[in-house]
């Protein structure tokens, strides 16, 4: 059983920067890759970024140069660093990732989401 915290969600102006930071607990085998997801109101859910144990990331367009994801192999955790928001950033984000156990299962745990608000 693995469980995922986020924490860092905020309210914003547009153009400042947020960090966004993710934790793992539980009876952790394998938590890799993981990334952050976003869902804006009345939107689908969309993926932001992810990033696997080796540190490879992938970036949706939209948030490619602006946002920032990290991962600390040792700590369990990942982080999203967003810089220059824009009132479209405007979601809840939700944390990621794999849960492999150690007899080769895999699971996607998620998060409960933490809130984003840019605005003036």
């Amino acid at each position: 059983q693995v469980q995922l915290v986020e924490s860092g969600g905020g309210m914003v102006q547009p153009g400042e920067s947020l960090r966004l930071s993710c934790k793992a607990s539980g009876n952790i085998f394998s938590i890799w890759p993981m990334g952050w997801y976003r869902q804006a109101p009345g939107k689908q859910r969309e993926l932001v970024a992810t990033i696997t144990s080796g540190g490879r990331t992938n970036y949706a367009a939209s948030v490619k140069g602006r946002f920032t994801i990290s991962g600390d192999n040792a700590e369990n955790t990942v982080s999203l660093e967003m810089n220059s928001l824009k009132p479209e950033d405007t979601a809840v984000y939700y944390c990621y990732a794999q849960s492999r156990s150690a007899l080769g299962r895999y699971f996607d745990v998620w998060g409960l989401g933490t809130l984003v608000t840019v605005s003036s």
